[in-house]
Parts: structure tokens; sequence; C-alpha cells
């Protein structure tokens, strides 16, 4: 039985026989870390793209430059196509993303600090992605939003 919600994800994803890459911003490596502390997430986890910077999103998730002109590199569509993207370039077979606004400073965007997007895709299912609003310092939001990102990959695969 599962402890933990990555040890849950984990087995969830073995028993439906889906691999699973991340897109990672703001979390910069955080939901890889959560996943590989898992003994035998080795099974089912492709690896995890860490998109710190708009170029790297582009250059590495395939992310349109013009969706990020147009929505912004903390937005649903950004998300959404970080998330699309790390399907098509890992071939997995489910992926999450995260964008969003850590602080302690913003973008530029209006966004508030804390702002944080979390995209889900499944081959053969709709993208999906969520917003939440956190509260508290950057390590306090990064570390929630790479908590989220599990729990919302796991509604997407029940």
């Amino acid at each position: 039985m599962a402890e933990s919600p990555a040890e849950t994800l984990i087995e969830t994803l073995a028993a439906a026989s889906l691999t699973l890459a991340a897109a990672e911003s703001c979390t910069a490596g955080l939901v890889a870390d959560l996943i590989a502390r898992v003994p035998g997430a080795s099974r089912v986890f492709w690896g995890s793209f860490v998109t710190y910077s708009v170029d790297a999103k582009i250059k590495l998730l395939g992310v349109d430059a013009d969706t990020i002109r147009r929505y912004g590199a903390v937005s649903r569509e950004t998300a959404a196509a970080m998330a699309e993207g790390a399907l098509e370039k890992s071939g997995a077979g489910a992926a999450v993303s995260v964008t969003g606004l850590a602080g302690p400073d913003g973008d530029g965007s209006g966004q508030r600090v804390g702002t944080v997007w979390i995209g889900t895709a499944r081959r053969g299912f709709p993208v999906e992605a969520v917003v939440y609003h956190y509260t508290g310092d950057r390590s306090a939001i990064r570390n929630a939003a790479a908590a989220d990102a599990i729990a919302e990959l796991l509604k997407k695969l029940n």
C-alpha cells in the first residue's frame, strides 16, 4: 500500500503501463525529486525537462513563442503547451507541467507572486491546466506546487 502521493502515482502509472515525463519551470526539478525518491520509480518515470527560461520552454518543449507572447509564460495556455511538449518530446504516456511565480518578485505581467499553473496530459485525453494561488515564501510556493502537480496528475489518471 502506498504511503505518499508519489508512491500512489508510481503504482497508478505502473498498473496502467504508462510512463511519465515532467516539464518544470518554477519547481525546477522538485516534481522529479518527489517521484525519484520512490523506490522503483525508474519503471515508469521517463524524466523531467527543467525549462526555467522562456527560451528553454521554446527550444526543449516546442512551446510556440507566440503562445508565450500572447498569454505569458505563466498561463493556462503555456502550461498546456508544456505538458503537450513533454509528451511529444519524451514519448511518455502521461505528462505534468508546472509554470508559475514563486517570488519574491513578479515578472511584470501583473500576476501576483504565488500564481502557478499545473498542466496534465495523457495520450488520448484532452490536456488540462489548473491554476493555484499560493501564499508563503519562495520555498513554500515551490514545494506546494510540486506536491499539487502530483495530486493533479493522479486526478488525471483516475
